[in-house]
């Protein structure tokens, strides 16, 4: 039985997912990646701009990420804010392009990062759960309103649940590929 709740209920899940999936992409994993950077914002013109939608942004050489600016103008402006946030890598600039050099993660440094995804996925297990607990209060009052039977109700949780379990299950495989790319590199 496909309630609309089930419906809505993986359309919020799935896009859950697809932050969680955002957020794993800002943390850096000792290689260079072009998505370190999608929470970098520059102040252009008064307005806080993505960096990729101000420049090409490159990986050139596996641990070296190039940064061209549409507009050269804007160059300190990208670095200022590269350099204000929390990829934690010093920019170079010389002119035209700016630098990242990802370098090697120490043991140290690699169990912190993972220690970060831990406490993502587990914020992002919160969510779903909390999507799973919106869903069967839907259909709690579905049924006290006596839009579905107590039997339909109970098969209507019974598939809330098994649809969190895969959701779930899906946020574990992700961290732990994460969590194995950051201790592998």
């Amino acid at each position: 039985m496909k309630l609309d709740v089930h419906v809505q209920l993986k359309e919020q899940m799935d896009k859950t997912i697809e932050a969680l999936k955002f957020e794993f992409g800002t943390i850096r994993a000792g290689r260079a990646n072009p998505s370190m950077l999608d929470k970098v914002r520059v102040d252009y013109y008064g307005t806080p701009t993505p960096v990729n939608q101000m420049a090409a942004v490159a990986v050139s050489e596996g641990r070296i990420l190039t940064i061209t600016p549409w507009d050269k103008s804007s160059i300190h402006n990208i670095e200022k804010a590269i350099a204000e946030s929390d990829v934690e890598i010093s920019p170079t600039n010389d002119g035209s392009v700016i630098r990242l050099v990802v370098p090697q993660l120490t043991e140290e440094r690699r169990k912190e990062l993972a220690k970060k995804v831990s406490k993502a996925s587990e914020t992002f297990k919160v969510r779903i759960r909390n999507d799973r607990r919106d869903a069967n209060d839907e259909i709690k009052k579905m049924e006290k309103a006596g839009e579905l039977a107590e039997d339909e109700a109970k098969k209507a949780l019974d598939e809330v649940q098994k649809i969190t379990d895969e959701y779930i299950k899906t946020i574990e495989k992700l961290t732990t590929e994460k969590e194995e790319d950051i201790m592998s590199v």
